[in-house]
């Protein structure tokens, strides 16, 4: 007889005591593949899809959706490895506060996604009613909007045009920025960067064999990083009535995805050579459009670079990211005649930057001073071909 083993609830974070096991997409008797989605877990700040680390058959679920299960619990019996203190999950979503629970007109609770809840109080539906999609009749957020028709016609409802439900990321997306322009008091500076050498140290990077796909966004992430590196005192963020002065140099990058934007975060980026910045950023870029991000790389550090220049918009005003202090925002490269120390024309290529920052965290002259020490290692990016610890290319 074949041993079965457990797949436990497994910790998402370091501070995670418990989950809520929101939905099962898999059944008893099912044969899954590694990578198979078994089921979502939803905590206060992340929503995320559990995947098999192996293959195998479901043989029994020791759980029901909508439960809160601790860290380490059993939730299903299966053939496959022991799986539970499972790898970490390979996808996320990005963070969703959790709702309160409605109550059900019957006393007994009603099944609901926390997505679907939040939904249901903005739009003022009554989940009493609504039929559900999900396992054992649980609404999921998609089974809200349908709920609209319940509405009394004597309500202020939209007639025209058509109603568009956002998905769990867009969703999330627009209440943190929302939240974040609601909150943060920004403010902005903005400086032009002269990238003559930084396009020829690229040409050049081209012809190295072996060598890792090198961009500007790369370049102004090591420059970000490294301007962290060189003002440690600024790399802080805004908690409760202070500041918490983080102790690496890490830095998000906006990444646009077929499931929303998302800004997965390079580790430590301020003391890595050019050649690792690039190299590590392919990796995240490519598992953010696969949605196999782990929760680890969504979280942490006081800055992200928006580049919109790739589009070709001149600069971009950026939104502070909540929970963290800065944002970056890129415009495209321009080709301009500008006059040199003499007065003749010169050609410069330049990027305009523009830095949105927290005036709880940063005064003006902090944000102009370390943007300035952004454009100038962008003009002269020889220093970042050399980490500053171990000093290798």
């Amino acid at each position: 007889m074949t041993a079965l083993a457990e797949i436990v609830m497994p910790k998402l974070g370091l501070t995670m005591t418990e989950g809520l096991l929101a939905e099962w997409r898999v059944q008893p008797g099912a044969r899954v593949a590694a990578g198979d989605i078994l089921f979502v877990v939803e905590t206060e700040k992340i929503a995320t899809d559990i995947e098999a680390s192996g293959d195998g058959e479901i043989v029994e679920l020791l759980v029901a959706a909508g439960s809160t299960v601790p860290v380490g619990m059993p939730v299903a019996r299966w053939t496959g490895a022991a799986a539970g203190a499972p790898e970490a999950p390979r996808a996320a979503e990005p963070a969703q506060p959790a709702a309160a629970p409605l109550p059900a007109a019957s006393g007994g609770r009603i099944l609901a996604t926390p997505l679907a809840r939040r939904l249901a109080r903005e739009r003022g539906v009554d989940l009493t009613g609504v039929s559900g999609s999900g396992p054992r009749g649980r609404i999921k957020a998609k089974d809200v909007p349908e709920a609209r028709a319940q509405v009394p016609a004597s309500a202020a409802v939209p007639t025209a045009g058509e109603f568009i439900a956002l998905d769990r990321v867009r969703a999330a997306s627009a209440r943190r920025l929302t939240q974040a322009k609601q909150e943060i008091p920004h403010f902005y500076v903005g400086a032009a960067a002269e990238i003559s050498r930084l396009l020829a140290l690229r040409d050049e990077w081209r012809d190295i064999p072996d060598a890792p796909r090198m961009t500007v966004t790369h370049a102004v992430l090591a420059a970000i990083g490294r301007a962290l590196h060189a003002m440690p005192e600024l790399n802080r963020v805004w908690e409760g009535e202070g500041w918490r002065r983080l102790s690496s140099p890490d830095v998000g990058l906006a990444v646009d995805t077929p499931r929303g934007l998302f800004a997965p975060v390079l580790h430590d980026a301020g003391r890595l050579s050019l050649g690792t910045v690039a190299s590590r950023a392919n990796g995240l870029v490519e598992r953010a459009r696969a949605g196999r991000l782990s929760p680890d790389e969504l979280r942490g550090g006081s800055i992200t670079l928006s580049n919109v220049g790739m589009h070709g918009a001149r600069f971009l005003v950026p939104i502070v990211n909540p929970g963290q202090s800065m944002i970056l925002g890129l415009g495209a490269m321009e080709s301009l005649f500008r006059p040199d120390a003499e007065g003749a024309p010169a050609l410069r290529r330049e990027i305009t930057l523009v830095l949105a920052a927290d005036h709880r965290v940063l005064d003006g002259a902090a944000a102009a001073a370390f943007l300035a020490r952004i454009v100038a290692f962008l003009e002269k990016p020889l220093a970042l071909l050399i980490a500053p610890a171990e000093g290798s290319i």
